[in-house]
């Protein structure tokens, strides 16, 4: 089950909200919580709040449980840039660009299917070879 939160037009530049989300990624959601909690940026509040109103959906209207949810992708879209100039010298204007930005955040119910994958690869080459066991009833009918 995937959940889906989406916060839109948030006055931070894409570029500098990019680098918190990537930290995020793949993460489960309480080491991505406190990862968020402190780191010192704008976006990082941001994206906070995006990811506990994906919680609370999960919770609530998919009852899915809260610790076993991973954040499968956490995505920053450009949002409409707000134009301003600047006087310059000699009658000029310098453009000045005011970027915002959307957020949208994915959760999953469990880790993610590729992760699982790997991982049942591993556990069947580390587990012990079964061992053959002739059955009995073989050596009765031959009796």
């Amino acid at each position: 089950m995937e959940v889906k939160s989406t916060t839109k037009f948030i006055r931070v530049s894409p570029q500098k909200a990019r680098d918190v989300a990537r930290e995020i990624q793949g993460l489960p959601v309480s080491s991505a919580l406190d990862i968020l909690n402190f780191t010192p940026k704008k976006a990082a509040t941001l994206i906070g709040k995006t990811l506990k109103t994906a919680i609370a959906d999960a919770e609530n209207n998919f009852s899915l449980d809260t610790n076993t949810l991973v954040i499968k992708e956490a995505v920053i879209g450009a949002g409409p840039t707000l134009r301003r100039f600047t006087p310059r010298a000699k009658g000029s204007a310098g453009p000045i660009l005011k970027r915002s930005s959307h957020i949208y955040i994915t959760l999953v119910g469990s880790a993610p299917e590729k992760k699982t994958k790997a991982i049942a690869k591993v556990a069947k080459k580390k587990s012990p070879a079964t061992p053959v066991v002739e059955a009995p009833a073989a050596e009765e009918a031959q009796a």
